[in-house]
């Protein structure tokens, strides 16, 4: 054990018989502890795990200005739960192996009582001891985040701690031993607070102390000024924070219960897995869209031998919040092996596939030499075979609405209307992310041509209308889609019967953003997980903004970074 010092040491005697530090030090000692955390901080972010990913360099030669590029494995900070492939494929195949096992063992467990209770109990404990190993595995790869996440609360306080000290260090009337100087200290330090969590989300690498260091030393010199020069202002102020302490205190008891339920209110609207699991269950999900588009794409060569193919598909997709708003009503806190067959079973509800072969009887001229060398012609009647692929997304929120009883659809709502509590888990996805969008008036001008007035009169109908994917009329709502084709032949100015944002793609020709005029079409791609080159559309509006069927539907300007990113091509039907 170390003992400590005697207090009253030679030097310190003076000093430790007061047991007082003066402000000074006391300023002194706060900087020295925010300084030690700030780079025991920095360490635990070297120490984080790191992974090399392959990048481009790019070098210009001085002499003759050429420019090489070279490759290079540039070092990044491991995600946090990333795995590497190599891993994901050692436990599917164990998995795999272990499903077999169990199927072959239920095979013949009926036959015998004895040997279905073993099963059973196995079961059980395989389940049991796989979870304690699932979770002391991601508990010991979390640690060093968790170091991290630890640090940077305590060097954010300690640096608060630290600039409070220096105000108080250098403005006299707040060493006073008085109400007034505890509350203007109290305000004093929340405004530090405020002033440090702004300075955290400014760019550059500097520490935390650096970076605060500046941002608050106009603070401190406008807070001393504030209580010289409003000294009468202050005296009122403390006596209306003693009036609210007295109304907090009569009414603590109540504040626990609202508490209460305010935290049951919070746990019930929320997503109870955790994020790894969430998106992995929505990456299965969507798989198996994927898996449908492919099939549909290889029509033509597993089902040769027909003359000509008609597609009337839908858009293949969904919201991810319904999908996991739904798997956490049913299974709570689950993992995404527990939930496979209820994917599929969504996935089989939401969609239907319709083959329907016609064969037609037509006509054909067909011309023919006579014996005395002259030429006629006659009709030959022949086969002509078609084959009609229909495709049919009844959305995800029909599907979920019979799964559900009435009291699981109302959790099922609150909870998706919340989306979990956890808004940016599915941040990329504009779907996931409804906005209002701008406000935005046509100009006059674009309203002289016939076609777009009667185009946009019929879009602006649906304006404020929600996000269905698979929508394709007014009782429905749309997905975007569903929402041009209604709208150009609602309108009469261009037949287009239901079709994807491809498909309508495949029916434009390709302009320039220069040639781009009101009523065209603009294309976007890569919007959310999909294979086709074309995964959202809009009607292109003039002055760079569009209409579309965002979530909900509204005007958008394509100027924005997001929807530069993702632009595909302008196009005119």
């Amino acid at each position: 054990m170390k003992w400590k010092r005697n207090i009253y040491d030679a030097d310190d005697a003076a000093r430790s018989k007061r047991l007082k530090f003066t402000p000074e030090e006391r300023a002194e000692n706060a900087k020295k502890k925010a300084e030690v955390l700030g780079g025991k901080l920095e360490q635990a972010k070297q120490d984080l795990p790191k992974q090399r990913r392959p990048a481009l360099k790019r070098t210009v030669d001085p002499e003759t200005g050429k420019v090489k590029h070279s490759v290079y494995l540039a070092e990044e900070v491991k995600p946090r739960g990333k795995r590497s492939t190599a891993g994901r494929m050692v436990t599917a195949s164990g998995r795999m192996a272990n499903r077999q096992l169990h199927r072959k063992l239920r095979q013949v467990e009926q036959e015998n009582v004895g040997t279905e209770a073993a099963h059973k109990t196995e079961l059980v404990t395989e389940r049991t001891v796989s979870s304690a190993v699932r979770h002391g595995h991601r508990y010991v790869k979390d640690t060093p985040y968790r170091k991290v996440e630890k640090l940077e609360r305590k060097s954010t306080k300690a640096t608060v701690e630290a600039r409070y000290r220096e105000a108080i260090r250098d403005t006299p009337e707040l060493q006073e031993h008085t109400f007034k100087a505890q509350l203007q200290k109290r305000r004093l330090k929340r405004k530090y607070a405020k002033e440090l969590r702004k300075a955290q989300q400014a760019a550059g690498g500097a520490t935390v102390w650096e970076r605060t260091k500046n941002a608050v030393t106009g603070a401190a010199q406008t807070a001393g000024d504030f209580i010289v020069q409003h000294q009468k202002g202050a005296l009122c102020m403390a006596g209306i924070l003693a009036l609210m302490v007295c109304l907090l205190m009569s009414g603590l008891s109540s504040c626990s219960a609202m508490l209460e339920g305010v935290t049951g209110a919070i746990t019930s609207t929320s997503y109870t897995a955790e994020d790894p699991d969430i998106r992995q269950a929505e990456s299965d999900y969507t798989a198996l869209e994927k898996q449908l588009e492919r099939e549909l794409g290889s029509i033509e060569q597993t089902h040769s031998g027909y003359d000509e193919y008609r597609y009337d598909v839908d858009t293949i997709g969904h919201d991810p919040n319904e999908l996991i708003a739904y798997l956490t009503v049913k299974f709570g806190d689950f993992k995404p092996d527990e939930v496979q067959a209820a994917l599929k079973d969504l996935f089989e509800q939401q969609y239907t596939v319709t083959l329907t072969p016609v064969s037609e009887t037509r006509y054909k001229t067909v011309s023919h030499t006579n014996k005395d060398g002259t030429t006629s012609s006659s009709r030959v009647a022949y086969t002509y075979k078609i084959l009609y692929v229909t495709v049919r997304n009844r959305s995800l929120g029909t599907v979920v609405r019979e799964l559900l009883t009435e009291d699981e659809y109302k959790r099922y709502l609150v909870i998706f209307q919340q989306k979990g509590n956890r808004p940016d888990i599915f941040g990329d996805n504009i779907y996931a992310n409804p906005s209002e969008g701008p406000k935005y008036e046509i100009p006059g001008e674009a309203l002289s041509d016939p076609s777009f007035k009667a185009l946009i009169t019929e879009a602006e109908k649906y304006l404020g209308y929600p996000y269905v994917w698979g929508g394709s009329s007014p009782s429905t709502s749309f997905d975007c889609s569903g929402f041009v084709c209604w709208v150009y032949t609602a309108s009469g100015v261009h037949n287009l019967p239901r079709t994807t944002a491809t498909g309508i793609y495949n029916q434009c020709t390709v302009i320039s953003k220069s040639e781009a005029k009101p009523g065209d079409l603009v294309f976007f791609t890569k919007t959310y997980d999909c294979d086709g080159p074309v995964s959202h559309i809009g009607i292109y509006v003039g002055n760079g903004m569009m209409i579309h069927a965002g979530s909900p539907i509204k005007y958008a300007s394509i100027e924005t970074s997001y929807w530069q990113e993702h632009f595909y091509a302008f196009g005119r039907l």
